[in-house]
């Protein structure tokens, strides 16, 4: 099994930057697509970002295109998530995500990954 453990969340004002990592240990993890997940108070859990497991595909929500970057070190077993721009909307739960099929698609983690870390709390102020 893949274990998940993010990191970075934190406050910050509108307008600027933050960046997560999710530390990964267990099974295999360079052969899994992994993604990042948010969830805001009263609302339901939503895709934010993923990454094939040859970092060849990205995929982003259309709410932060262009301001939000997923990259992956398969040497250091991390996904990171650079957030800029960063606007009050952004508040919420991130989670880490990553799918248990190997060498699978992208779409694996986007549509129904299967193990998920703890959360890091992201707070905008305006």
């Amino acid at each position: 099994q893949v274990q998940l453990v993010e990191s970075g969340g934190g406050l910050v004002q509108a307008g600027g930057s933050l960046r997560l990592s999710c530390a990964a240990s267990g099974r295999t993890f360079s052969g899994s697509a992994m993604g990042w997940f948010r969830q805001a108070p009263g609302k339901e859990r939503e895709f934010v970002a993923a990454i094939s497991w040859n970092v060849i595909s990205t995929d982003y929500a259309d709410s932060v295109k262009g301001r939000f970057t997923i990259s992956r070190d398969n040497a250091k077993n991390t996904v990171y998530l650079q957030m800029n721009i960063l606007k009050p909307e952004d508040t919420a739960v991130y989670y880490c995500a990553a799918s248990q099929r190997s060498y699978g698609s992208i779409l694996d983690v986007v549509r129904s990954p299967d193990y998920w870390g703890q959360g890091t709390q992201v707070t905008v102020s305006s």
